[in-house]
């Protein structure tokens, strides 16, 4: 039988198979039919977005009142496809429930919770996207679904979300019969929001089904038209709750923005490789240990052990407590699907940027182009029959090196005439006048034409350079 009437509810309590594949696509709000399509705006949309996702990952807010055994199948690896959008995230398309009901979820490693829009009610305020119809976004109707169950409050999968503390009210606490739900949660993510309650439904793929699956069923959002599939390191992650031993993507490039051109998401949980095993032709890092602070956000992250940056052969040299995370969370690096461009800390940003000017100052300097745009530096390179440009390089622990093409971290602006660096910073500092949270982030668009996989058995990050996807 399914759960009662979901948005009076809430306003009530706020008052085995070898792989699945995935399609994996560029995310959109915005399309080249959109009469507001200026090129200036929509990069500064995503520098701006950018840069709001970096503040809110540095300093997580989430809001999480503060008021338990999975069970998986024996599936080995699924594939999903994962298909770019111009809104600077790329999309993926899970199906839940009885029937199922299919919908598109932005592709997000910085955040755990996997939610949907919920119920024909679904209400989201400033979603007037150029290009979106608020009025048809995919939404979830749980009274649709014969196995959606509203998760109870002393049920250990509402731990998940708030932890171990979670009170709740009109329980008995020697009892174990209580009826009352698991508390509403309300999230942020940087320039949006999102709150709802928690299901338990069934995620379904061609030949799985992983029941039980704990989901956020979303009926009041900010600027979030789409729900948010978290592949984070939280328990209530993708990952975690199908149990994955590994899964990998190759982000096509952004010029696909909007098309139906997707690469997949492989989604791999245990037999379709030897414990220990190597991808050919990856190269591996670790993923550094995340730091031990209050806020627990920081242990859904994906901290890399970034060593040195490169601008052409020069090493940019970064203080080593901008690489590393301190004991406070500050510093350190990690990895972001749902950051479209690299986020790098003001004192990081400065040395690279300068030695970037430094490198290429036979070109002048667009210093008001910056200022439209939110990126820079950016150059004039008009009239020159080739241009030169410094080669940028992350080299990790264990010496693997990601050198990046061109076209991940530099972009033409609105001609031939002008090129832009792709990476944003800001002046913010934290409440206490210092450093907070990661220093660098690194973000999907200098991972496009990359094949990388997030080996979470065996707590590795591997990468290559991939044409993702043919013209």
């Amino acid at each position: 039988m399914a759960s009662p009437p979901l948005f009076f509810f809430f306003l009530n309590f706020l008052s085995v198979v070898s792989a699945i594949k995935l399609p994996l696509s560029p995310f959109s709000h915005y399309t080249d039919q959109s009469p507001n399509n200026d090129p200036h705006l929509a990069l500064r949309r995503l520098a701006d977005s950018s840069i709001a996702r970096a503040q809110h990952l540095k300093q997580p807010t989430s809001i999480k009142p503060n008021e338990d055994s999975l069970f998986a199948s024996s599936a080995a690896a699924v594939k999903s496809p994962l298909t770019p959008k111009s809104y600077g995230g790329y999309s993926v398309s899970l199906s839940f429930g009885t029937p199922s009901q299919t919908i598109p979820f932005v592709f997000d490693t910085g955040s755990s919770l996997v939610w949907f829009p919920c119920t024909s009610r679904y209400l989201c305020s400033g979603c007037n996207f150029p290009g979106l119809d608020p009025t048809r976004i995919s939404k979830f109707v749980p009274k649709d679904s014969s196995s959606s169950r509203v998760i109870g409050c002393q049920n250990p999968k509402c731990k998940f979300l708030f932890g171990s503390n979670v009170k709740c009210r009109g329980c008995d606490p020697n009892t174990r019969n209580c009826t009352v739900a698991c508390p509403p949660y309300i999230l942020q993510y940087g320039i949006g929001s999102t709150a709802g309650i928690l299901l338990s439904e069934k995620l379904n793929f061609a030949d799985l089904t992983v029941p039980d699956f704990v989901i956020g069923c979303s009926i009041l959002s900010t600027r979030q038209p789409a729900g948010i599939a978290g592949f984070g390191r939280g328990p209530e992650s993708l990952p975690s709750q199908m149990n994955l031993k590994r899964f990998s993507h190759c982000l096509v490039s952004r010029r696909f923005d909007d098309t139906k051109l997707s690469t997949d998401l492989d989604l791999d949980n245990g037999s379709g490789h030897k414990t220990g095993s190597k991808t050919p032709g990856l190269s591996y890092t670790p993923f550094r240990n995340n730091p031990n602070v209050s806020n627990a956000a920081f242990l859904e992250y994906y901290y890399l052990n970034l060593r040195r940056i490169f601008v052409g052969s020069k090493r940019v040299k970064i203080p080593y407590k901008l690489l590393a995370p301190g004991p406070d969370g500050n510093g350190g690096s990690i990895l972001d699907s749902g950051s479209t461009f690299t986020f790098m800390e003001r004192p990081v940003f400065e040395l690279v940027a300068e030695e970037f000017a430094a490198q290429m100052s036979n070109y002048s300097r667009e210093k008001e182009l910056e200022k439209i745009t939110g990126l820079g530096p950016c150059f004039n390179i008009s009239g020159e029959g080739s241009v030169t440009v410094p080669e940028l390089t992350f080299q990790f622990k264990g010496g693997a090196k990601m050198e990046l093409p061109l076209s991940n971290y530099f972009t033409l602006v609105g001609s031939a005439d002008n090129v832009c660096l792709t990476v944003v910073s800001d002046n913010a500092v934290s409440t206490t006048g210092g450093r907070r949270g990661p220093a660098i982030i690194l973000g999907s668009f200098q991972q496009q034409n990359y094949l990388v996989e997030y080996d979470l058995e065996n707590d590795r990050f591997g990468f290559a350079r991939k044409k993702c996807s043919s013209p």
